[in-house]
């Protein structure tokens, strides 16, 4: 109850902080930069609003609306998005670096506050259900999946590593290293890998495919597979962590661990590796294409759908310039993957702890 008292306090604070600066920067700006503050401000009233209401919401027990974490996701893309237009017409305005090591020009670290009661929110509404089926070892269970996996398909020790550090990186992206999550901006993808229905089932049938290779290569491994299939059974097996990674990985990512020595060889930073398969899970079908185009970096794409997917997923969302953009090359994608990168570093700390294993 301390920590959402003193986020609340302080988000009053920065509410009276904020306030201020804005009425006598304006008497100094040009019309268009008038604007652009006059948008800025907006936006962060209706950020601060719309967390205030929520927290009331839930500290009050009222049942929340559908899909409750949508309005907060938009209000935070509103506050990101009309900063950098800002800093686009008044490039003064860009300051300090901050703690989620978004580019300056995008954030301004005076509203950290806020963002962290963004993520004390969204963790409080997509705790796992009462059913769900937790697992001791979450983060050595999904290096294991995948290394087993990578093995499985005949990758060399070094490539099946890779195979275990790149899921982890997933599993940071997708949930922020916490298992059987529900999701509260879709009432389709949950769980610790966040796959549908239709995903878990896939993937669920192309593990049955290659669990006699497994069962060869791991047989503990398999083992504890047998434990928790029978543990899953008539449950939601997305709720089950293991089985949810599992197949997970299988429907999105399996088939392309065949392709990490090529990878790694282009993209020899981890980080640069993980950003890659997230692509995968995002925009499946042109990253595919890009791997086989021979090169990887310079592959362009183009398709309005596609550029709406990869915004959709915080990739040249934020800002009239960069939501202006009609294509994009893949070099020009991994280095706009900046919101990821700091779960990508989360994950590599974590794969440095269990790795000694």
């Amino acid at each position: 109850m301390g920590r959402r008292c003193h986020a609340a306090a302080a988000v009053a604070a920065l509410g009276l902080i904020l306030s201020t600066p804005a009425a006598s920067r304006a008497q100094t700006l040009t019309a268009t930069q008038s604007d652009a503050q006059a948008a800025y401000d907006r936006a962060l009233g209706d950020f601060k609003s719309v967390l205030a209401e929520r927290r009331r919401q839930i500290e009050a027990k009222q049942p929340l609306p559908n899909l409750p974490g949508q309005a907060l996701y938009l209000a935070r893309v509103a506050v990101i998005s009309t900063y950098k237009d800002l800093t686009d017409a008044v490039p003064s305005r860009i300051g300090k670096p901050n703690k989620f090591e978004i580019p300056p020009a995008y954030f301004d670290a005076a509203i950290e506050p806020l963002v962290d009661e963004y993520a004390d929110l969204f963790e409080i509404m997509e705790a796992p259900p009462a059913s769900a089926q937790n697992s001791a070892t979450p983060f050595n269970d999904v290096v294991d999946l995948a290394a087993a996996i990578a093995r499985a398909r005949g990758l060399a020790p070094v490539h099946a590593e890779a195979a275990g550090r790149i899921s982890l990186g997933l599993f940071y992206a997708e949930t922020n290293g916490k298992q059987n999550v529900r999701n509260a901006r879709s009432n389709t993808y949950m769980g610790s890998l966040q796959t549908g229905p239709s995903e878990d089932r896939n993937g669920q049938r192309k593990w049955e495919a290659i669990k006699a290779a497994i069962a060869a290569t791991d047989p503990a491994l398999n083992a504890r597979d047998d434990k928790e299939e029978a543990r899953s059974r008539g449950t939601d097996r997305r709720f089950n962590h293991w089985t949810n990674v599992r197949d997970g990985l299988m429907n999105a990512h399996a088939e392309l661990f065949a392709e990490i020595p090529a990878i790694v060889k282009t993209l020899p930073d981890p980080i640069d590796q993980m950003k890659l398969f997230e692509l995968i899970q995002i925009v499946p079908t042109p990253t595919r294409s890009a791997l086989k185009s021979g090169d990887l970096l310079n592959y362009r794409v183009s398709d309005p759908t596609i550029m709406k997917h990869l915004r959709n997923n915080s990739i040249f969302a934020f800002g009239k310039a960069d939501r202006a953009r009609s294509s994009a090359s893949f070099r020009e994608i991994l280095g706009a993957m900046w919101l990821f990168k700091r779960k990508f570093q989360k994950a590599m700390v974590k794969y440095a702890e269990i790795k000694p294993r």
